[in-house]
C-alpha cells in the first residue's frame, strides 16, 4: 500500500499540477483510511471497499472533524479511488457514489475601506530608529525585521526611509500590504512574485495561482509608488547572492516566506488600531470593496483568480448583509 500512496502523491503533483499543501493534505488523508482499512481486515488494496470508506468518515465525524475537513476527506477517497481504479489497482471506483457533506460558506471578515487604507499606510508612519534605542520595539512580524532580530521601528510622520535594513523592512512591508490589498493576491501569490513578472509600464503583475492557472492582475498608483521605493532604496539593501529573483526578500535575503508575510500583515493591524486581519482578510476586503464600487463579478473572478463563480458569489452575500445593516440602522421602518 506504501507505494500505491507514493504513485498517487507522484500524480497529484505531475499530472494534476496540484499544491503542495493539496498533495500534503490528501496523502495525509489516504494514509488515515488505508490504516483504517488495515484496522478493519483489509490486507491488501483489492479488499478496499464503500463500507469501509464509508466507516472511515462515520469515525472522522464521532471525532469531532468539521465539515470542511469532512469534505475534502470525501473528496480524497473518490480522487484516489479513480485514480487507483485507472491503474488498475482497484477493480472498480468503489468512492464514487460517495457524497460529501455541504461545508457550511462562512461569510469572511472584511475591513471597511477607511481600515484597510489605515493598515496599508501603517509602515509609511514609522521610520527605522537607532540600532541603540531603549527600550526596542520589535517589527510587526514578531521576530524582529522580517526573519531575522534587528533594528527598531519608531512612529514619526515621514515617508519610510530606505536606510539600513530597518527601512528596507518598512519599504517591504508597505509593498506586500499594497499588494495584498490593492491586487487581492493570495499571500503565497504575492510571496512567489519575481522582479520579472511586474510590468510597471501597463501597472500588472503576473500571477500563478492554484493549479499553475497565470492570471494578470492590475494594481493601482499607491503600490506602483511602494514598488518604486522598494525596489530603489529597499530590495538593494537586503539582497544576497542567494536572493534570485524574488521581489519580496525576508531580512536575510532569501524569498518571503507566506508564515512571516502572516505575521507582518497582523502586526502592522495592531499597530494600525485595526481589527486583526489576515492576508486572507485583506484579499475578501479587495473583493468587497470592488463589487461595492459597482465591479462586474466576472471581472472579480478574473482578478482573484477563481476557477468557479459560485466562489466569487460570497462576496455579494457580503455586500448585502452590509446594505441590511445599513438599512435597519438607518430606515424608520426598518
Amino acid at each position: 500500500m506504501r507505494e500505491a500512496v507514493d504513485d498517487f502523491a507522484d500524480h497529484l503533483s505531475r499530472v494534476r499540477n496540484r499544491s503542495v499543501h493539496t498533495v500534503r493534505a490528501y496523502v495525509t488523508d489516504l494514509v488515515s483510511l488505508l490504516d483504517h482499512a488495515v484496522r478493519m481486515g483489509c490486507a491488501e488494496l483489492p479488499e478496499l471497499d464503500l463500507a469501509v470508506v464509508r466507516s472511515w468518515l462515520a469515525k472522522q465525524r464521532t471525532m469531532g472533524a468539521a465539515r470542511t475537513t469532512m469534505a475534502r476527506r470525501a473528496a480524497a477517497a473518490r480522487t484516489f479511488s479513480a485514480w487507483a481504479h485507472r491503474t488498475g489497482l482497484l477493480a472498480d471506483d468503489l468512492a464514487a457514489p460517495l457524497a460529501s457533506p455541504r461545508a457550511r460558506r462562512e461569510l469572511p471578515t472584511v475591513l471597511r475601506a477607511d481600515q484597510a487604507a489605515a493598515l496599508v499606510e501603517a509602515p509609511s508612519r514609522q521610520h527605522p530608529g537607532p540600532a541603540e534605542a531603549d527600550p526596542p520595539t520589535a517589527h510587526p512580524d514578531g521576530v524582529g525585521l522580517g526573519d531575522d532580530h534587528g533594528t527598531v521601528a519608531e512612529p514619526a510622520s515621514a515617508e519610510p526611509a530606505g536606510d539600513g535594513p530597518a527601512g528596507a523592512v518598512l519599504l517591504r512591508d508597505r509593498l506586500l500590504l499594497e499588494l495584498l490589498y490593492g491586487t487581492g493576491v493570495r499571500v503565497s501569490e504575492a510571496c512567489g512574485l519575481n522582479v520579472t513578472d511586474v510590468d510597471q509600464a501597463r501597472r500588472v503583475v503576473r500571477v500563478l495561482g492554484k493549479g499553475g492557472r497565470e492570471r494578470s492582475v492590475p494594481y493601482g498608483v499607491p503600490a506602483q509608488r511602494a514598488l518604486d521605493a522598494w525596489l530603489r532604496d529597499g530590495r538593494p539593501a537586503l539582497l544576497t547572492p542567494g536572493s534570485g529573483r524574488a521581489l519580496l526578500l525576508g531580512a536575510r535575503g532569501g524569498r518571503l516566506n507566506p508564515t512571516t508575510a502572516r505575521r507582518i500583515v497582523s502586526g502592522w493591524a495592531g499597530a494600525a488600531g485595526v481589527p486583526r486581519v489576515t492576508p486572507h482578510g485583506l484579499r475578501h476586503s479587495a473583493a468587497t470593496h470592488l463589487l461595492e464600487g459597482g465591479a462586474d463579478l466576472r471581472a472579480v473572478q478574473e482578478l482573484l483568480g477563481h476557477s468557479s463563480l459560485a466562489s466569487t458569489q460570497i462576496y455579494t452575500h457580503v455586500s448585502v448583509e452590509r446594505l441590511r445593516a445599513a438599512y435597519r440602522q438607518a430606515h424608520p421602518r426598518a
